[in-house]
């Protein structure tokens, strides 16, 4: 282990060595965890990065600039874009298909949280809230009331982050440490706005799809121009692009004009910029889970915001993933998933 070595390709690194019983080497290869449950291995990164490059789809689109665009020639919001260009890979109806399973594991994350008890795994000794927190909510609010959007959002949040922490199966989007966030304000997106919990099955389909849909497009950004990992851009690139993410899909969902949808994930994103990386003990627990319910409070308030204005804005999408970028470049690696920095320093593991 060589925490404090850095790779040139990559800072989240492993570097594996084979030998048989006499000792000699018999293979080895570096391997990269760029973000997003993606890894890659140096023997064929380029291969990786030239097959990323083949897939011919009707709308192709790495910046902002670009998928903008493509919405201002067709006329089709990013949601329909991205619908168009997953459609050109397989089938419309596998697609759809497809983001509804998404869904369905994302409720599940947060369902089997709230059924777990007793701390959570790994030596911190977090004490899960989930469960005790959906008890209370259920009795108090049984009705689902718009009054106790929050608390539900919240609870959402906490909920599949305690289940990641706990090693169960999550949906990373766009990875492990902001598992919480899309799945949060897809509750905020169903329950509170064009739809309801309540709403026919159709709709709610219609809504899951448009928001997941806007979502990866703007996560696309993300990938293409900076990054979604941690150990490469801090927390910036993790719960900040899942909050740009949310906040676009959720101004979709409520009517928003792509240029009031751009300015949501640009509002999330310019204010989630420096956001450091600092798992206390090197665990996915402290501060991460709070942190993902705090940026779905903020996904939802740049979605609002948004929707107040005209779409005009002064800081562009683009200049803000720009700017996450380079920040994410000077940011001291001790702040950068190392647990070297910051709480992780700071707080008393046990």
């Amino acid at each position: 282990m060589r925490p404090l070595t850095v790779l040139p390709r990559h800072t989240n690194a492993m570097r594996l060595k084979a030998y048989d019983a006499a000792g000699t080497l018999l293979a080895e290869d570096t391997y990269y965890s760029v973000g997003g449950g993606f890894v890659l291995a140096e023997s064929s990164a380029e291969e990786a990065a030239v097959a990323h490059q083949t897939p011919e789809v009707p709308h192709p689109f790495a910046s902002p600039e670009e998928l903008m665009a493509h919405v201002r020639a067709t006329g089709m919001p990013m949601s329909e874009i991205m619908l168009a260009n997953e459609s050109a890979l397989r089938s419309e109806k596998d697609v759809r298909e497809g983001i509804l399973q998404i869904w369905t594991v994302m409720e599940e994350c947060r369902n089997s949280a709230l059924t777990r008890s007793g701390p959570l795994p790994g030596g911190l000794k977090v004490r899960r809230r989930a469960p005790d927190w959906h008890a209370r909510l259920s009795a108090e609010d049984p009705t689902r009331s718009y009054a106790y959007w929050q608390e539900w959002v919240n609870l959402t949040a906490l909920a599949v982050n305690e289940e990641n922490a706990s090693g169960g199966r999550v949906v990373t989007a766009p990875t492990n440490g902001a598992a919480g966030i899309i799945p949060a304000v897809g509750v905020y997106a169903t329950h509170y706005g064009a739809g309801s919990s309540f709403a026919r099955t159709e709709d709610r389909e219609r809504i899951v799809t448009t928001y997941l849909l806007t979502a990866a497009a703007v996560g696309v950004l993300y990938k293409e121009q900076a990054s979604i990992s941690g150990a490469e851009v801090g927390c910036q690139g993790e719960v900040g692009s899942a909050s740009s993410m949310a906040a676009a899909g959720l101004c979709e969902v409520f009517g928003g004009t792509p240029a009031q949808v751009e300015n949501a994930a640009e509002i999330a994103m310019e204010h989630s910029l420096g956001l450091t990386c600092d798992p206390v003990g090197g665990l996915v627990q402290v501060p991460c889970i709070e942190r993902n319910a705090i940026a779905v409070s903020k996904a939802v308030n740049a979605a609002r915001m948004a929707l107040m204005g005209d779409g005009e804005h002064r800081v562009s999408l683009s200049e803000v993933i720009a700017t996450m970028r380079e920040t994410g470049k000077d940011m001291s690696d001790k702040y950068k998933e190392t647990a070297l920095g910051g709480l992780a320093v700071s707080v008393v593991e046990c």
